[in-house]
C-alpha cells in the first residue's frame, strides 16, 4: 500500500463548505511486478451511507497478490447524492489511467469492482461512461472513464425490481425519486454491446439484496453479446466480502481470478 492521495487535488465538485474529512481519496495497492500490470478500482459497499472496511483493503491486498494493481476509492456517500458518487468513481478510473507510468499500470486494462451499493456504483460506471475530454486543461479529465472489466459482488443493480430501498434513498434522497431517475440508475436498463465483460456473484438467500438484481444484469449482458460469468451460491448472508471461511462463497475469489485470466487481466495477459 502507498499513501492515499486526493481524488480531486484541486477540490472535489460539490465539496465547498463541507468538512475536510469528506474529501474523497484513492489508496493504491501496487504489486511488485517487472512490467505494466492490470489495475482494478475497488468500491466498498455500505448502502451509500458508509464504506465497509472489509470490502476495501483486504480485497485490494488479494488483487495485489494476483499481480494486479488495486486502488480503493473512498467515494462520497450520504448526505451526498447522485451524481457525486458516480463522479468520484469515474474520476478514480481516469486517475489510474493518468498515473499509469508512475504506478506501472497498463492503461488499457483498468477495471472496477464493487460490493452491494459499491456494486451499484461499479455497475453504473460500467454502463455510464465517456472517452474523456481531449481539450480539457485538467490532464486527468482527458482520460476515458470506461472500465475494461467489471466485478459485481452481491450488487444492487435495479431501482425498479427487487430494489434496495436504503441505497436508493441515500443516493437520491427525498422526495421519492422520479421514474426517470430510477430508470437512469438501474444499470440493467443501460447495458449495451460496449458494456465491459463482467463477473457477477451472489448468494441465493441474500435477504438484503435480492439475487434478481444480478440475474437481470446478466440477462442483459447475454442479450447484448457481452462476455460474463455469473455464480450463485446456495447460501450465505449479505456482506461476505472475500468470504474466507464460508463453505460456499469462499470459492468466488478463485473463480474471479480465472475470469480475470481469461480476460487478459492476470500477469502476462
Amino acid at each position: 500500500m502507498t499513501d492515499p492521495i486526493a481524488l480531486w487535488p484541486q477540490g472535489a465538485p460539490e465539496l465547498a463548505n463541507t468538512p475536510p474529512d469528506d474529501a474523497p481519496l484513492l489508496t493504491p495497492y501496487l504489486p511488485d511486478a517487472p512490467g505494466p500490470t492490470a489495475a482494478i478500482v475497488v468500491c466498498p459497499g455500505g448502502g451509500y451511507q458508509m464504506r465497509a472496511n472489509h470490502e476495501g483493503e483486504p480485497v485490494a491486498q488479494w488483487l495485489a497478490s494476483l499481480g494486479i494493481a488495486a486502488i480503493v476509492v473512498d467515494y462520497r456517500v450520504a448526505p451526498y447524492r447522485h451524481p457525486i458518487p458516480l463522479l468520484d468513481a469515474q474520476r478514480a478510473i481516469r486517475t489510474v489511467r493518468s498515473r499509469a507510468p508512475d504506478w506501472n499500470v497498463d492503461p488499457d486494462r483498468v477495471g472496477i469492482l464493487g460490493f452491494s451499493a459499491g456494486g451499484h456504483l461499479a455497475a453504473t460506471a460500467a454502463t455510464q461512461w465517456d472517452r474523456g475530454d481531449a481539450s480539457a486543461s485538467d490532464l486527468v479529465a482527458r482520460e476515458s472513464c470506461r472500465p475494461d472489466i467489471a466485478i459485481l459482488c452481491y450488487a444492487v443493480i435495479s431501482f425498479f425490481h427487487a430494489q434496495h430501498m436504503g441505497s436508493m434513498a441515500n443516493l437520491l434522497g427525498e422526495p421519492a425519486p422520479t421514474l426517470d431517475q430510477r430508470r437512469a440508475l438501474s444499470a440493467d436498463l443501460n447495458v449495451t454491446r460496449e458494456t465491459p465483460p463482467t463477473f457477477l456473484w451472489s448468494t441465493a438467500d441474500d435477504e438484503a439484496v435480492d439475487i434478481e438484481n444480478g440475474l437481470r444484469f446478466a440477462t442483459q449482458l447475454r442479450h447484448h453479446g457481452v462476455p460474463f460469468a455469473l455464480h450463485v451460491f446456495p447460501h450465505g448472508p449479505h456482506g461476505l466480502g472475500l468470504a474466507p471461511e464460508h463453505p460456499y462463497a469462499s470459492a468466488w475469489p478463485e473463480l474471479c481470478a480465472s475470469f480475470l485470466d481469461e480476460m487478459g487481466f492476470m500477469p502476462g495477459g
